[in-house]
């Protein structure tokens, strides 16, 4: 009896634990070109459904910028992977997250250290940093 007492108290506590539910920040998707760029260049993220991305800068129709982005789950765990800018990919493990925002980080990476991403307004905006300086960007949502 006293088997059959643990055996369902054993049950009863691990059908009880949740599992830790991973969510992806959907409101990414779209074509995003950024505001307040330098005269002739022109900068732009796209992220699709599979929350695969492309951000890229144009100066006088040619590419003087392009990464690849991409939101991995990794040991139960969210990363923003971008390839494109180092030799090898580097990863920003995911320390923060909102229904709008998330901020991810590696500080073994030289820049940034630190990428934080928010919805506001209508704009996607960014912010890649160190602990010396920052850029900020702004994007509205294309057409």
């Amino acid at each position: 009896m006293r088997i059959l007492i643990l055996f369902f108290t054993c049950a009863l506590l691990f059908s009880c634990q949740q599992e830790k539910k991973i969510t992806k920040p959907t409101w990414l998707f779209g074509k995003w070109e950024r505001v307040h760029n330098e005269a002739d260049k022109r900068t732009y993220e796209f992220w699709e459904n599979d929350f695969s991305g492309i951000g890229f800068s144009l100066q006088k129709n040619y590419t003087v910028f392009k990464e690849t982005l991409h939101i991995i789950t990794k040991n139960d765990s969210l990363f923003l992977q971008v390839t494109g800018v180092n030799e090898n990919p580097t990863l920003f493990a995911f320390t923060q997250q909102t229904d709008t925002s998330f901020t991810a980080e590696n500080k073994l990476n030289e820049f940034p250290t630190s990428i934080y991403y928010w919805k506001e307004n209508g704009q996607l905006k960014a912010s890649v940093a160190n602990d010396e300086f920052s850029i900020d960007f702004v994007f509205d949502k294309m057409k």
